[in-house]
């Protein structure tokens, strides 16, 4: 079951309001604690609150406070996506969401409004908001001034650009349809959408259209001389007042507005005498207009009068005037009762919520995006602290990792190196940590010295290793750091930004050694693709394993996908498809499917499988129709190490996905191999990948 949903427009005034205050009243029936979350607001909050979160969490009480709502203003969007920050963006929304999700049971989240400038990226920055949250989508579209096969257009378009990024729409709302198109928008509309997404049309309701006197006072500048409360007064209808008096009266229609030169003292009486009149509909207010204030005597009238319909003042002319009207797009307020009551009315009657429930209650995220995946993974290593050592200290790829690890608070660490280096090098640097927050040793003079000397030699003694030879070897940073890990003085060790794979991880082999009914250390790559994250198997330390050994690396790497969070489907990849092929490499891959199913029915597997058909739902359906894997493989399995090192460099050059790895399966303890090629990034995330296998010792 998801946990919240995203209601999402491709234009302004769509109506998703409507939508927002069903929803919100909808899953109140069925939980206490609904969050509410917009990512992007348009006013800045030193000038006042959004409105419509204000109304959503007054009207309901949700008790959300209102600086955990939204992330970004949209001037500071703007300038973020100058400086190419689109990721920055995704990751603190992520962060400012699951925070907030934490608090709730259920967080419904609003898109952004598509308002002033930058409405060009905003449905693609709308959809991977979407994305990254994991969020099951309501595309709401507005029918206002537009034909039948406009806006059945619109809503094919939008539901379609949803789909090729794969996010789930759940639902469609097409808001403000002329009554008399319903009928047919609603017939086309599921004729094309089919039975499994939910469609709701809703017809035009002036009365929701309609401003508050207090939103035609704000939008006109004006000055209210009198009916400070009547502002919430909503307006239907409009009358210009430039007419004799029995005109007049015969156009006044329900909650109208009467527009009129300031100076026509007669038209001020008669719309007073109306409201008041049994015979008359209620008027919402009078707009003065061309600066002029009423004559004395009418002022002092309207003094003498209790709870006067709001009249306002302004300099503009009646044309201008009711022009300026006209364009008042009416939004929601949390003294507006009448209009948010009728509002969630309409969406209970026209969207089968019952549906909707049933939908969220399945809903199944169908994977996980690179942004949410790296926020996953530094809150599981904040939920232990580990303590991970990293050999090679004096670099300073290493240094602005720490730097970064130790502020974030993700690990504890030691460094090994020179403490004088290291220090100076952190100043030349000018890395803002605190430096006595990580502990520094220097091998060759460290307390622990003789202790792994002796510990070394009698692991390896019958290896034909004597005493001199341990010390040698434990002055280099690779032993000592690995016999940290052997020892528990570190849960796990990260090397490799200087030294060979061999150099990094020679040491663990020799006495850290393989957990148990596993005879095979294999590595695994989270390559983080534009919009999901896949695992790569063996590209770093295999280079032409057995059927049995392939076989061995395909379930490790699952186990390692799904304690990642990645629901793994397996793909043991070939250069043929099913029994198209022959060959002794293509053989080997097929033998190694059987394996995997044999020892573990549980896993989904297909083998052999070629690349496109493993990835490409089209070429999948194409090649294997019948493939729970064909087309949606998580986790792919390379039959060497030539084939799955290249590969993964290719996808990370071609592609700019980030590879996170690669991280080593089968040790008893976590040691893990960087490139020497590695970038900070590369280093913080492997830190923090260790960390978390660490906790499972």
């Amino acid at each position: 079951m998801t946990k919240s949903i995203f209601i999402a427009t491709v234009e302004p005034y769509s109506g998703k309001s409507v939508v927002a205050l069903g929803l919100v009243n909808m899953l109140l029936a069925k939980t206490k604690k609904i969050g509410y979350f917009k990512p992007i607001i348009n006013v800045d909050p030193r000038e006042g609150m959004d409105g419509h979160i204000e109304t959503i969490i007054e009207y309901f009480n949700l008790g959300v406070k209102y600086e955990d709502t939204y992330a970004f203003t949209r001037p500071n969007v703007m300038r973020e996506m100058e400086n190419d920050s689109l990721g920055a963006i995704l990751n603190t929304i992520i962060r400012k969401f699951k925070k907030l999700e934490e608090d709730y049971d259920f967080t419904v989240i609003e898109g952004s409004d598509f308002l002033g400038e930058g409405t060009a990226f905003e449905f693609e920055l709308n959809l991977s908001i979407a994305k990254n949250l994991s969020a099951p989508v309501i595309i709401v579209v507005t029918g206002e001034n537009k034909t039948t096969a406009e806006i059945v257009s619109a809503v094919l378009n939008a539901f379609r650009n949803f789909q090729s990024r794969e996010v789930q729409v759940i639902a469609i709302v097409v808001n403000k349809v002329k009554p008399e198109q319903a009928d047919d928008v609603q017939q086309l509309l599921k004729l094309q959408l089919g039975e499994g997404t939910i469609l709701a049309v809703i017809p035009l309701d002036k009365a929701l259209l309609g401003p508050s006197m207090k939103e035609i006072l704000e939008n006109l500048n004006g000055k209210l001389l009198f009916g400070q409360e009547n502002l919430s007064k909503q307006v239907d209808n409009v009358v210009i007042g430039a007419m004799n008096v029995p005109h007049f009266l015969s156009h006044i229609k329900e909650n109208v507005l009467i527009i009129t030169p300031g100076d026509r003292g007669d038209m001020i009486i008669a719309a007073l005498q109306a409201n008041l009149s049994i015979s008359y509909p209620k008027i919402s207010g009078i707009v003065l207009t061309a600066g002029f204030e009423p004559e004395e005597p009418i002022l002092r009238l309207l003094e003498g009068l209790q709870s006067l319909i709001p009249i306002i003042l302004v300099t503009t002319g009646t044309f201008e005037t009711s022009t300026k009207v006209g364009a008042i797009k009416s939004k929601f307020t949390p003294d507006n009762i009448k209009k948010i009551q009728l509002a969630i009315s309409i969406f209970e009657r026209t969207v089968d919520v019952q549906a909707l429930d049933r939908k969220m209650v399945t809903y199944k995220s169908e994977g996980i995006t690179p942004h949410m995946f790296q926020y996953q993974l530094a809150k599981w290593a904040k939920k232990k602290i580990k303590h991970i050592v990293l050999p090679e200290g004096n670099d300073e790829r290493i240094l602005k990792a720490t730097a970064r690890l130790v502020n974030e608070g993700i690990v504890t660490l030691t460094l090994l190196g020179d403490p004088v280096e290291i220090a100076a090098s952190v100043k030349r640097l000018g890395l803002d940590f605190d430096i006595n927050r990580i502990r520094i040793i220097d091998p060759a003079h460290s307390d622990f010295y003789q202790d792994f000397v002796n510990t070394l030699y009698e692991l390896r003694k019958n290896k034909n290793v004597n005493l001199e030879m341990a010390r040698d070897m434990m002055t280099d940073v690779s032993y000592f750091g690995t016999m940290m890990v052997y020892k528990g003085l570190a849960d796990g060790m990260v090397s490799g930004a200087v030294h060979t794979t061999q150099h990094t991880i020679r040491p663990a082999l020799q006495f850290v050694k393989t957990k148990p009914g596993i005879s095979v250390v294999s590595s695994v790559f989270f390559m983080c693709l534009p919009d999901r994250v896949a695992v790569f198997g063996d590209c770093a330390v295999n280079p032409n394993p057995t059927a049995a050994q392939l076989a061995e690396i395909a379930i490790s790497s699952a186990e390692s996908s799904k304690r990642f969070g990645i629901e793994p489907r397996i793909a043991m990849l070939s250069y043929s498809s099913g029994t198209s092929g022959e060959g002794e490499d293509v053989d080997k891959v097929r033998e190694a499917t059987e394996i995997v199913k044999q020892k573990r029915p549980d896993l989904k597997v297909e083998g052999p499988i070629q690349y496109d058909a493993a990835v490409d739902p089209v070429v999948g359906k194409q090649k294997l129709p019948s493939s729970e894997v064909a087309g949606q493989a998580s986790v792919l399995i390379f039959p060497d190490l030539n084939t799955g090192n290249n590969t993964y460099k290719a996808v990370q050059r071609e592609t700019g996905a980030l590879a996170i790895g690669p991280m080593l399966q089968g040790l008893n303890k976590p040691v893990n191999d960087l490139s020497r090629g590695c970038t900070v990034d590369d280093i913080f995330n492997t830190v923090i990948i260790t960390a978390i296998q660490a906790q499972d010792e």
